[in-house]
């Protein structure tokens, strides 16, 4: 198969970021490593301390920087939950690229407040991401817009590839890291980074359980969709794979696992009490995942990647209250 990017291109991401996002802390905890057990050394990758509170900063300007200059008043279009939509958003202030961003009704308000308060053009289209994506597109041939999908585009996958970059200058000694996956964007900048640079490196993939079409698909060896996707997780929340991060997950991953509502719950109360770390749905998962994997890690050196910290107010309360 075709790798769908190079090292030389997260390299070349990184150097058009370098001043706007600091390398982030890789760190461990011993109270984490405790409670994780099985003699695993946890490094934890901070991208909940990116300039939008998670990793998709990154992917937004590794977008943007490498936009031509003649597509840029066109303005920029996606579909997101929030984290995408806040990534392009805060990039295109810094890029002077108007941004559009579909979310599905009901989408979370405080997230849609951070997406227009970063400069983003907000409007509602379809109950959940899927159907905002098509709105997306549509959008694309109706104003002429430039689509900014979330993971099926070389240059998104390239700025997520950087945080691995990081993890492999900041410990370059790790015997695994474990991501979760929403379209496969960090999955596939991982694998790329480590294939490169250690080739040893396993890297095993995370998916909630109640929006577990990618995990499905890889253990059938086939592309599968779901008619849902319901998860608190909402960053992870896709019913289908993607045509340029499905080959590689197949070929790449050494293993992908679910947890559940109540697993992913427990982790981001595990990174509160533990890190004193503020981590969203989709970290919780990460972490509920390195527990379900602990016989596999253990006595090994693991990086694990708090994607984001952008987890609402109403959200927290039912997991800091055992609801979910």
């Amino acid at each position: 198969m075709d790798w769908p990017i190079t090292l030389t291109q997260i390299q070349q991401s990184r150097s058009r970021m370098a001043s706007h996002i600091p390398t982030t802390p890789f760190r461990r905890y011993p109270l984490l490593e405790s409670a994780i057990g099985h003699e695993i050394q946890l490094f934890v990758k901070h991208e909940n301390h990116c300039p939008t509170n998670s990793f998709k900063a990154r992917n937004g300007l590794s977008f943007m920087t490498a936009l031509p200059e003649a597509d840029r008043p066109r303005g920029v279009v996606a579909a997101t939950r929030g984290n995408h939509g806040q990534g392009l958003a805060w990039a295109g202030g810094i890029c002077d690229v108007p941004v559009t961003v579909f979310v599905p009704h009901g989408n979370n308000p405080e997230k849609n407040a951070a997406m227009v308060a970063f400069g983003a053009r907000l409007i509602e289209a379809g109950h959940d991401y899927d159907e905002s994506l098509v709105a997306a597109k549509d959008w694309v041939r109706q104003e002429g817009a430039v689509l900014a999908h979330s993971t099926n585009d070389p240059e998104i996958i390239a700025g997520a590839g950087t945080l691995s970059l990081e993890m492999y200058e900041q410990q370059p000694e790790l015997d695994a890291v474990v991501v979760t996956v929403g379209g496969g964007s960090q999955a596939v900048g991982a694998m790329t980074v480590f294939r490169a640079l250690r080739p040893s490196v396993a890297v095993y993939a995370a998916q909630a359980r109640q929006a577990a079409a990618i995990h499905d698909s890889w253990h059938a060896g086939e592309k599968r969709e779901t008619a849902r996707a319901d998860t608190f997780a909402d960053g992870l929340a896709t019913r289908s794979p993607y045509s340029l991060t499905f080959p590689a997950l197949l070929a790449g991953l050494t293993d992908f696992v679910t947890v559940t509502e109540a697993q992913a719950a427990g982790g981001v109360r595990l990174y509160l009490s533990a890190a004193h770390q503020l981590a969203e749905g989709a970290a919780g998962v990460g972490l509920a995942a390195v527990r379900q994997l602990t016989e596999r890690l253990a006595g090994q050196r693991v990086g694990l990647v708090l994607s984001g910290g952008n987890i609402d107010r109403e959200t927290l309360k039912r997991v800091l209250n055992n609801d979910l």
